[in-house]
């Protein structure tokens, strides 16, 4: 396996090999999401990409864990609150709750996202995580979980429970801010 490297205009982005047992600082996939919206050029999203990245890595280096949802909650609702399609996002942890990574798996359409539990797994093993915290928006901005929703969470918490993944919570993000699966007692 090589090396390689990507370029976008004025960014680079180097793919590593990941060795055994050597943890790599958190990354993102950069303007993945971004690039999606129609209210954001695409400078804007390069520069907001590129300031993902920069706060996962002083996240790293702080090495502060995750303690209650809400640090994650807001970096959600600032990533996916005003989408006009609907995304599927995981942030993986470590054992001591600590951000690995934070991927956009699935974007959907204004009313909805497939969700496929496998492709979940397969994310979740790649970036080693000891558990994960789900985030979906709603595009319609409504922050309540449809049945839906907490059946592909049910879902995603067995197949996850399987690999002894841990899930920490959901979050439905909207205009108005985010419904906590965990808070409501639906996990």
């Amino acid at each position: 396996m090589n090396d390689t490297t990507l370029h976008s205009d004025s960014t680079s982005i180097k793919s590593v090999r990941r060795a055994r047992g050597r943890r790599l600082a958190p990354r993102e996939a950069g303007m993945d999401l971004l690039q999606f919206s129609s209210q954001v050029t695409e400078e804007e999203a390069r520069v907001l990409a590129h300031a993902r990245v920069i706060l996962l890595k002083v996240a790293a280096q702080m090495r502060t864990p995750v303690t209650t949802p809400q640090a994650v909650r807001e970096y959600l609702i600032a990533m996916l609150a005003s989408q006009e399609r609907e995304f599927f996002a995981m942030v993986a942890l470590d054992n001591r709750h600590r951000v690995i990574a934070s991927e956009i798996l699935f974007a959907g359409s204004i009313d909805g996202a497939r969700v496929h539990p496998r492709e979940v797994v397969k994310c979740a093993l790649r970036h080693n995580a000891a558990a994960v915290i789900f985030a979906h928006n709603h595009p319609s901005s409504v922050l309540e979980c449809s049945q839906a929703d907490e059946t592909i969470t049910a879902r995603l918490i067995d197949a996850l429970t399987l690999v002894d993944i841990r899930v920490l919570d959901h979050f439905v993000i909207g205009a108005g801010g985010a419904f906590s699966f965990a808070k409501r007692g639906l996990l």
